[in-house]
C-alpha cells in the first residue's frame, strides 16, 4: 500500500498518551495514530450515512409521530410498558 507523510501538532498530554498507548500494545506510535484515524474516518461515514438515510426517510414521509415516541419512552420501566411506535 502507497503511503504518504503527513506532520501534525498534538498537544503534550495526547502526545503522552499516544506513547503510553504505544508501549502498552507493543506498537509504533504511528501504527496507533493510523488506527485511531481510520476508527474516526469509520464511524464518522458511518454517522453521516445513517444521518442521510434519515433524511431521506423524512423527505419520504417516513416518520414516527412524536408524541408516540414520548409515550413509549415514558412508559419505559413500567409495568405497561408500550411496543416501539411504527414507522407511518
Amino acid at each position: 500500500m502507497a503511503t504518504t507523510t503527513m506532520s501534525i501538532r498534538l498537544p503534550e498530554e495526547l502526545s503522552r498518551e499516544l506513547d503510553t498507548l504505544a508501549k502498552a500494545v507493543n506498537r509504533s506510535r504511528s501504527y496507533c495514530a493510523i488506527e485511531a484515524i481510520r476508527r474516526f474516518l469509520a464511524t464518522e461515514a458511518w454517522q453521516l450515512k445513517a444521518i442521510e438515510a434519515g433524511l431521506e426517510d423524512a423527505d419520504q414521509g417516513r416518520l414516527v409521530d412524536h408524541a408516540a415516541v414520548r409515550q413509549w419512552v415514558e412508559s419505559w420501566d413500567s409495568t405497561d410498558e408500550k411496543a416501539t411506535p411504527e414507522c407511518k
